[in-house]
């Protein structure tokens, strides 16, 4: 599936599609002297056209102090060094496919372009719209005539050209007249670049969960995999598809893990955050069974008045984003004014920024602001009251470096109150990877040892509902 953002794409050949060696066996001058001669100014007139092969054997033989056999039979032997990107070509057949048109923009001499005309497979050739070359055009890249006469004769449209080049100074050039410039550090990295500009997000992120649905599981930072309820009922939440998670069947209070606990006590209660984002979106569960579950909740509390994160009085922690969570649940069913010292401290953690660097449980600061919006899209009157700091905090996260999770959160958080996190969504949409999902992101931790819990499916979920929000929002505005 194309994304329309661009139409075409534009390829260098020699260290892009076709490589050769710089120090051929048997070539009798080292790699460093065939270097410098090809970056040579007398090299550049012989890409373009202004001297014969038989001049530059000679012009550089002279400049260089070097046998003209040494020179000639060193360039020959680089040439019969040609070998063909396998991985790229094959990916430009694929976008081809896709409707792209896609062209080539090469410094190559004439008899160098006459080698790889004939060596490359035919095949190659059918992969492009339109071949350039410097000794064609007598134009080099990064001259800007260059640029000119492709833009000109080809009609594309700058703005949605995609241009690949191993050499910083040819892409620069490109982006100059519009075109978005990808300087080529390698196969992968590139292929997965172009997949992020060329093909839809959110269909990409969501194979990948399709592909792995009931066996999202999560993963600690010390490489413990660990199967929980809370990524499972997140994942629902953000996605509506109760066919790709798996958990434990609703009746009353939820335990984080699903199945055996790991990396903690063999016995492990239940939570109060877990039950209120899942008791928040789960129909299975009546109205009666819900407020029973909150009149015990309401047993928890700490001596400042504090909602407590676990249903066990042995263990009386308290953290924001838990608070956040069920007053979330309780503001829904019309009951917020029960827990009003948790708001309050909620409040005080906002105003003062506490959150900055994560809480207790939570991995980033950008999640609290994630978790405090769905409470203020829960309830008109928090809203009102926390308005107009929560902009100002969201603001002012703009651009700070995060993962992927976070910058989703953050994301999300500014869209709650209408604004679009430009800067943060192309960092965001940057990070795709090539198999559709998002990968750096921890969101929750050991309270104790401080191991961070991340989860494949959760920050892909978070970064297409980031993606899709931040789409309807430019669509209705």
């Amino acid at each position: 599936m194309t994304y329309m953002a661009y139409s075409s794409l534009i390829f260098d050949l020699g260290d892009v599609l076709f490589t050769w060696s710089d120090s051929p066996k048997g070539a009798p001058l080292p790699a460093a002297v065939l270097r410098r001669i090809l970056q040579s100014a007398h090299w550049f007139e012989y890409e373009k056209g202004n001297l014969s092969e038989e001049e530059i054997y000679t012009v550089v033989a002279h400049d260089y102090d070097l046998p003209i056999e040494d020179v000639q039979s060193t360039i020959q032997g680089a040439r019969d060094t040609l070998q063909r990107n396998v991985g790229m070509l094959k990916f430009i057949q694929e976008l081809k496919q896709t409707g792209f048109t896609i062209y080539a923009m090469s410094n190559i001499s004439q008899p160098d372009w006459e080698i790889l005309s004939t060596k490359a497979r035919p095949e190659d050739w059918d992969l492009f719209d339109r071949i350039y070359t410097s000794a064609a055009m007598r134009a080099r890249k990064p001259d800007l005539a260059f640029y000119k006469h492709v833009i000109e004769d080809s009609d594309i449209d700058p703005a949605r050209t995609i241009f690949v080049d191993d050499k910083l100074e040819n892409v620069l050039s490109a982006r100059s007249f519009g075109m978005h410039g990808l300087v080529f550090d390698g196969q992968a990295n590139v292929i997965r670049l172009l997949k992020n500009l060329c093909y839809d997000p959110v269909h990409r992120g969501r194979q990948f969960l399709e592909s792995h649905k009931g066996n999202l599981r999560s993963m600690t930072s010390n490489g413990v995999e660990i199967s929980d309820n809370f990524s499972q009922f997140l994942i629902l939440e953000l996605t509506g598809d109760q066919s790709l998670v798996a958990h434990d069947q609703l009746s009353g209070p939820v335990n984080f893990f699903h199945g055996a606990p790991a990396l903690t006590t063999d016995t492990f209660p239940n939570d109060l955050d877990t039950t209120s984002i899942a008791l928040s979106i789960c129909d299975c569960v009546d109205v009666a069974s819900k407020r029973d579950v909150m009149e015990e909740m309401l047993n928890y509390k700490n001596t400042d008045g504090i909602i407590q994160v676990y249903f066990d009085h042995s263990r009386p922690r308290i953290d924001p984003i838990v608070c956040t969570n069920v007053l979330t649940l309780f503001y829904a069913y019309g009951r917020g004014s029960e827990l009003s010292e948790s708001l309050d401290w909620v409040e005080q953690v906002l105003l003062n920024r506490a959150y900055i660097t994560g809480t207790y449980y939570y991995a980033g600061g950008d999640l609290f602001l994630y978790f405090l919006s769905r409470l203020l899209n829960n309830s008109g009157e928090v809203r009102m009251r926390f308005s107009a700091t929560f902009k100002e905090r969201v603001i002012e996260r703009f651009g700070e470096p995060s993962d992927s999770i976070g910058l989703a959160c953050r994301i999300l958080a500014a869209l709650s109150v209408g604004i679009t996190a430009e800067r943060d969504l192309r960092t965001l949409l940057s990070r795709q990877c090539e198999d559709g999902s998002w990968k750096d992101g921890w969101l929750y931790k050991y309270g104790t040892s401080g191991i961070r819990i991340g989860n494949d499916g959760v920050t892909t979920a978070f970064a297409i509902r980031a993606i899709q929000d931040s789409q309807f929002l430019r669509m209705t505005k």
